[in-house]
């Protein structure tokens, strides 16, 4: 089989089109690299790990658990969830993690091969995509935790509950865009990290992550605007059988979040081998 030759060459005109059919290309086409990098990362995280695969969950459990302490004891009272508290603030938590999870995950997958890239010429869109494979499968992990949570509280199967894995890809997907347009930015300036650490923290409490949206005041307005709080509720809703509420916002998310992947992506491509060839010089 004949090896395929290309010829790399400055372009002062760069047409929009023909830079996106390369870089859904390559993206594509690097399935490959992709998950040979993710079974690597994977591998090495949890085998140098003595918990191993239970750091995947233990963020979500602790901040469930802290919540449930503070409302049980009264220090915090929480309005009425229609449905048990621990499997409210879990599954909101876990959805949260997954959501920042993939944010970081483009940045932390670049800074990791940074090294490699100044050396080694291969397609970037692998790193994206090899952040979607760990983030599938750190995600599986979760949700196999808050399906044994569901029946442990009594909650019990709904036929709705297969459809969540859906409702975590979008989630994925929206995290992720956001991370593309997040990276060039962090890798030139650790504030930007730091900003966006600090945001996040904030966004949290304006999404009903451990409480349920008010019924009145500029907190409801906030959390209702959010476009956090689909991704979270919808997927909440799936996995106990209620019939989501904000279906409609969730799917504008993911379609929005599905065209500005693939300029994210455009935007990734062109600008991280300058970006790493200049921090390397």
């Amino acid at each position: 089989m004949p090896l395929e030759t290309k010829i790399y060459q400055k372009e002062n005109n760069l047409k929009f089109g023909k830079l996106l059919k390369a870089s859904a290309k390559d993206l594509f086409g690097s399935h490959f690299l992709a998950k040979q990098l993710a079974t690597r990362d994977i591998t090495s995280q949890y085998r140098q790990s003595y918990l191993g695969i239970i750091w995947a969950f233990i963020t979500p459990i602790t901040s469930a658990f802290v919540w449930i302490f503070l409302n049980a004891t009264g220090t915090v009272n929480i309005s009425d969830t229609g449905m048990p508290y621990p499997v409210y603030v879990f599954s909101g938590t876990l959805i949260w993690s997954i959501i920042t999870e993939a944010i970081y995950s483009p940045a932390s997958n670049t800074k990791a091969a940074r090294g490699i890239m100044s050396k080694i010429n291969f397609p970037k869109e692998a790193l994206v995509l090899s952040g979607i494979y760990k983030l599938l499968f750190n995600s599986s992990v979760k949700i196999g935790l808050l399906v044994i949570l569901i029946f442990a509280f009594g909650v019990g199967f709904h036929w709705s509950l297969l459809l969540l894995p859906f409702a975590i890809l979008a989630a994925v997907l929206f995290g992720t865009t956001l991370g593309l347009f997040f990276t060039p930015l962090s890798l030139i300036y650790n504030d930007i990290s730091k900003i966006i650490s600090m945001g996040l923290s904030f966004l949290m409490y304006a999404t009903p992550v451990v409480y349920a949206i008010p019924k009145d005041g500029i907190m409801k307005t906030l959390m209702e605007i959010n476009p956090f709080t689909p991704l979270v509720l919808t997927a909440r809703d799936l996995a106990i059988g209620n019939m989501p509420e904000y279906l409609g916002y969730f799917s504008w998310i993911f379609i929005i979040s599905l065209c500005l992947f693939f300029i994210g992506l455009l935007f990734y491509r062109v600008s991280i081998p300058i970006i790493v060839e200049r921090l390397s010089s």
